[in-house]
């Protein structure tokens, strides 16, 4: 490995292992998270924890399109309260993506948040059970086919109505490695990245971002704010980044979409 590659890998490492800090600090004290090894260990205990999980949300998917959804998954997040976003921050903001149409269970089920074409309603994250109805009634959503790849497309965060911005909007650049990548797949990485980003603080009602699809994410740098890191599927041992979220710039008014 060349030096150029260590460094990056090294960079990952340090990304993942921010998230399992910040959500279960206790697992930070039980591994090695500067390690390859280590890390690999926690996503062991995580992937046995989610086959019985015991919080999550839960996702209706009627149609994809990835500027509707990703707005709406950051509206969902910005309304949550600070006990069920801590709740969740500790699951690893666990997610269930399902197939179904949202208008045709409004009256059986509740939920959190519309899309505002109504093509995905989210579940309030909460106990496994509370879902489970929803869950033993739809399918799991299956993304078989490439993430399409299309020119950048920009995307405005909800304003908070009433509410007054606790900072300036900013811009950032969302970029998804879109090389091998699955629409299912995109779900996932994405769903996790943006919403823990708004548990950060990052992204914030009014922020604007640019949605850019790249072959690969490489010769990663610190102009990343939030990193998505998976293990490598070519390379054994090895991390790669899914997703990144660049850092801010303040907006111009007359740049606004």
């Amino acid at each position: 490995m060349s030096r150029a590659e260590s460094a990056v890998q090294a960079r990952l490492r340090e990304a993942a292992a921010a998230r399992i800090r910040t959500a279960r600090p206790e697992l930070a004290d039980a591994y090695d998270l500067t390690s390859a090894e280590g890390l690999l260990a926690v996503r062991a205990r995580i992937t046995e924890e989610e086959a019985a999980p015991d919080h999550l949300a839960a996702v209706v998917i009627g149609r994809f399109d990835l500027a509707s959804w990703a707005r709406a998954s950051c509206a969902f997040a910005l309304g949550l309260g600070p006990e069920q976003a801590a709740a969740w921050r500790r699951s690893f903001t666990r997610t269930v993506f399902l197939a179904g149409n949202p208008d045709n269970l409004r009256e059986r089920f509740s939920f959190a948040h519309f899309a505002d074409d109504g093509s995905a309603a989210w579940t309030g994250p909460g106990p496994a059970a509370d879902s489970a109805g929803l869950r033993r009634l739809l399918k799991l959503f299956d993304g078989p086919r490439p993430l399409p790849v299309s020119a950048d497309t920009v995307v405005e965060v909800p304003p908070r109505a009433g509410r007054r911005p606790d900072r300036p909007p900013v811009h950032r650049e969302l970029h998804i490695a879109a090389s091998g990548c699955r629409v299912s797949d995109a779900l996932v990485q994405l769903n996790h990245l943006l919403a823990e980003a708004v548990l950060d603080g990052l992204i914030r009602p009014g922020d604007v971002l640019t949605i850019r699809h790249v072959p690969r994410l490489t010769g990663i740098t610190d102009h990343f704010a939030a990193l998505r890191v998976d293990t490598d599927p070519t390379l054994p041992g090895r991390l790669r980044a899914a997703a990144g979220l660049t850092e801010e710039a303040l907006l111009v008014p007359h740049h606004r979409p």
